[in-house]
């Protein structure tokens, strides 16, 4: 009777490591496998990845070739501006190059003491019989981006001088800095005719070209 009991004892010990090796082959395939599929997981991240700041520094690239062959074309429209007729009949002082007339007619920056004095000297001083009874520039900033500058100014002529005013309105239109009137009225006053008028004026705030950094996430 002992021999059977043996022999099933055993069989069993043999049944019992059996299983505790295929336990521990099941834990070892399945921590293979979960390995395996989280390097898959992240080799797949870091090619898209990859992928993705390739794709940036192209676009980097294709914009930077694009400016360098519109470099070529912007160098040869200076040089056609530069010997344009029109702006150099115009120019203030023979020195100048044609261009600084474009500079001139649209200053980079909201300078209103500059614009000030070019409408007190150069537009509405030097017109026989006209005389300046009040000019305003409104203040403004280099942090206005509206590009406009508001102004308004009072001359007065003789009643038997209507041209003299007409002389300052075609200085304004003339003026190779732009202007426009908004509102304008004229009003007798005993001998003299009063002229009130009130407009904008107008300036190109610098444009700027800036490199950035730009950090691509995964």
């Amino acid at each position: 009777m002992d021999k059977p009991n043996g022999t099933g004892l055993r069989k069993r010990q043999q049944i019992v490591k059996a299983n505790q090796l295929m336990f521990l082959w099941i834990v070892g395939v399945s921590a293979i496998v979960g390995f395996s599929l989280v390097l898959v997981v992240f080799l797949a991240q870091r090619i898209w990845f990859g992928e993705k700041v390739i794709a940036e520094k192209d676009k980097t690239i294709s914009t930077l070739n694009s400016n360098l062959e519109t470099i070529p074309r912007l160098q040869d429209n200076v040089r056609v501006l530069n010997t344009n007729q029109a702006l150099q009949s115009v120019r203030l002082n023979d020195n100048e190059s044609a261009l600084q007339v474009v500079l001139d007619a649209l200053p980079a920056d909201a300078n209103s003491t500059a614009m000030a004095s070019s409408l007190q000297t150069k537009l509405l001083t030097g017109v026989p019989g006209v005389t300046i009874d009040a000019l305003r520039i409104d203040p403004a900033s280099d942090d206005d981006i509206s590009g406009a500058i508001g102004f308004s100014f009072t001359v007065s002529a003789a009643n038997s001088d209507q041209d003299a005013l007409r002389t300052v309105l075609r200085r304004i239109e003339r003026s190779i800095r732009p202007f426009t009137i908004e509102t304008l009225s004229i009003e007798g006053q005993s001998n003299r005719l009063i002229m009130s008028v009130t407009g904008y004026g107008y300036y190109e705030p610098a444009q700027t070209v800036d490199l950035e950094n730009k950090v691509v996430r995964p």
